[in-house]
Formats: structure tokens, sequence, C-alpha cells
């Protein structure tokens, strides 16, 4: 069983599309979906999920569009904060200062409040990109040297890792890409270093718990040597 798994929530809009509807009305119908996945991985025993939600190239889409993610996250906070009632700890990836002051002050009160859960993890990826992250670890490294609180010899790969957004999460083990689409997308670049795969010809809102339960099975007949033998 992977401890934590990461889903790229990819397809709302060509799901809506090939329905005649908004774009809009995609992301509603994958915003139902992410909850149900919460569900199904506690029931299975995973630690830690991370959704990759919004990206911090997402803002280039049409205004309207970009609009209405923004109504529908409002909306879907008042859902996680009863999932943070349930035990279930709430990390956001990603630099949230672009967001509506509202929506920060919410999804900074959620993590803080829900920061001594620990039945499950669930970390969700907003205004987020693997290499901005980096780029920002790098940068409180850097600081750190200036200020002489650290010297370059002193930074390895397990300092680097306590300055990400995941620093309080397993592992990544697993990411999961509905849509057909075959690419990371910029979705936990350095976590994702010996993760393993499964791509899915699924559109995110027709996600089922079988696709899950599939994904998991192929992942636990793979051999996962880290660079062994």
């Amino acid at each position: 069983m992977p401890r934590h798994i990461g889903f790229i929530m990819d397809g709302n809009g060509r799901w809506a599309k090939k329905r005649a509807m908004p774009r809009n009305f995609g992301h509603r119908e994958g915003a139902a979906v992410f909850k149900k996945t919460i569900n199904w991985c506690r029931e299975l025993g995973v630690e830690a999920a991370t959704f990759y939600a919004f990206s911090t190239e997402n803002w280039k889409r049409p205004e309207e569009e970009v609009n209405g993610i923004m109504e529908l996250l409002r909306r879907y906070i008042k859902d996680i904060r009863e999932y943070a009632k349930e035990n279930v700890r709430f990390i956001f990836l990603g630099d949230l200062t672009p967001f509506d002051k509202d929506i920060r002050a919410d999804l900074l009160d959620i993590m803080e409040t829900s920061r001594g859960n620990t039945e499950f993890i669930a970390g969700v990826a907003l205004n987020y990109g693997g290499r901005a992250e980096i780029c920002n670890a790098s940068r409180i490294l850097a600081k750190k040297c200036v200020s002489g609180e650290l010297s370059a010899e002193e930074i390895t790969e397990e300092l680097f890792e306590e300055m990400l957004y995941t620093n309080e999460m397993p592992p990544l083990d697993l990411v999961i890409r509905p849509s057909g689409e075959q690419r990371l997308s910029n979705f936990l670049t350095w976590q994702s270093a010996y993760a393993e795969f499964v791509f899915l010809d699924v559109l995110w809102p027709d996600f089922k718990k079988k696709d899950l339960e599939n994904a998991i099975e192929e992942y636990a007949g793979r051999s996962r040597r880290f660079g062994g033998i």
C-alpha cells in the first residue's frame, strides 16, 4: 500500500466540453470527486494524498474560468473545514499570497487548526509549481547561508527536503494522472524522483474508487529498487 499518493486532477474542461457544458461545470464535478477520493484513500489505508488543484500556470486561463474556480474554492472551504473535524490534516502547497484576502485567511486558518490531526493528511496544491517550490526552498537556504546560520557545505538532500511544502508528509510513492495525458506538468518535481506513475484514460470527473484500487494494485506489483538491484 502506498503511503502517499499524488493526484493530478486532469480532464475537467474536456469532460464538460463533451457534454456541451461550460468548463467550470467540469471543475465543479471534479471538486466533488476530490472529496470522494479523500474518503476512498482513508478507507484503503493510505496515509496521505496530495491533489494538484491549481497550478502557477493556471492563472493564464480565461478570466471567467479563473473566477469560477475561485468561487468554487470558496464553496469547498466549508467542506474542507468539515473534514478537518474528522481528524484530517490539511496542508496547502504553494504561494497563497495571490489569492483574495478572505480565501488566503481561511486556508491559513484551516492549516493551523488541523495541524494536530493525525488520521490522514490531505495536501492541496494551490498556485503551485514544482520548479517554483524548488526555487523557494533554495531561497530559504541561501538566506540562511548569507546570515551565517548555515554554510553551503552543510546543505544536503535531507536538509533541502525540510524546506519543501511536503516536509511533514510521508515520501511520495505513487502519482496517478487521469485524462490520458502522460506527463508530470510541474507537479511535485522533487518528490516524484522515485515515485511510481500510473496514467489512466479516464477524465477526472469520471474517476471512481475502482480506478484508485486498480492503480494501487498496479503499484503493488512493481519492483521499487531506488537505484539498487
